[in-house]
């Protein structure tokens, strides 16, 4: 099929190349930061911790370097974006922005990286989210396998963060999270950042010529090979019935005035909000700006009232 026209700020060379032999090329996405640890003059440590000894699955951690011995903090579980194909927590693209999170809102984050598709297709990064859960939880009580979250890490306030198709993975693990709980963990908040959520048919201001449709269908169907289309569930939470057990008590949902995701941003704020669900949701939408911008724009006008948007929703005292 052929490349359809985008005007919108789409960018479709982000995805990898698949060949007639099976290869598969990135073109981006697989430069990895070496952490600082605990450099000096870091203003934030990281390290790389494995969750899945099974799958050699790491996690990168976060931590302000003036936390205070015994101190806890609210507990920032993301999920990067990429299309689910390209990108890592190791990246320097996530590396760099989970840095200035850390360091602005004042919290320990677990950088959640899973196995990719097409190599490996939906759902194993949801079950590799959900491993990498199932392995913070197991701190709970203090004796979990990594001191920082033992030390540090406030089980009570706890948020799941993830945008592009990291905000998708970020709503499932909501939902489960909802239908299977974590003991010990209580999730209070979920901040989408433009996610990747579609449908097969056009909502406001999306394409509607087939060609781009087409296209679009074929980059879920691609990742996701065993789907039934774009009202899966997966895809498209509108169509879940489970859509009102997610988990948490507050959900921010980000959107972007040119991106051509903006539109199910809303859709999806206007179906939980109306869904039953009894928590709070909220959505911002930031003007002139595209897909992700603050990834690539992390020090703009825009990104920084994200950024203090989010800082403000962690620490919200609203129920």
């Amino acid at each position: 099929m052929a490349k359809p026209e985008v005007t919108d700020g789409t960018d479709f060379s982000r995805f990898p190349l698949l060949y007639r032999d099976g290869t598969i090329q990135r073109l981006r996405g697989n430069e990895f930061v070496v952490p600082p640890s605990l450099d000096p003059d870091a203003r934030v440590h990281s390290k790389n911790v494995i969750y899945s000894q099974e799958g050699n699955l790491s996690v990168r951690l976060y931590l302000p370097r003036n936390t205070n011995p015994g101190q806890n903090l609210p507990l920032v579980i993301y999920f990067h974006g990429g299309g689910f194909m390209l990108e890592t927590a190791f990246s320097p693209t996530y590396h760099n922005y989970l840095n200035i999170l850390v360091e602005e809102a004042n919290v320990i984050a677990v950088s959640v990286d899973y196995r990719r598709a097409p190599e490996h297709a939906i759902p194993v990064p949801y079950d590799d989210a959900w491993t990498a859960l199932e392995w913070v939880a197991s701190h709970v009580n203090g004796n979990g396998p990594e001191e920082w979250l033992n030390s540090h890490a406030d089980m009570s306030r706890v948020f799941f963060v993830g945008d592009s198709a990291g905000a998708n993975m970020t709503h499932q693990m909501a939902i489960r999270y909802g239908q299977e709980k974590l003991l010990g963990v209580d999730l209070i908040g979920v901040v989408l950042v433009h996610p990747y959520f579609w449908g097969k048919e056009p909502i406001g201001n999306e394409p509607k010529d087939l060609e781009t449709r087409g296209y679009i269908d074929c980059l879920w169907h691609f990742v996701c090979p065993a789907s039934n289309g774009c009202d899966d569930p997966l895809i498209n939470p509108s169509t879940d019935p489970k859509l009102a057990s997610l988990g948490g008590t507050r959900v921010l949902v980000f959107v972007a005035e040119k991106d051509w995701l903006r539109d199910r941003g809303w859709y999806y704020y206007e179906n939980l909000r109306n869904s039953g669900w009894e928590g709070l949701v909220e959505i911002v939408e930031s003007k002139d700006e595209a897909h992700i911008f603050h990834l690539s724009k992390p020090n703009c006008d825009n990104a920084a009232a994200m950024m203090k948007n989010i800082v403000s929703f962690i620490y919200s005292d609203k129920p």
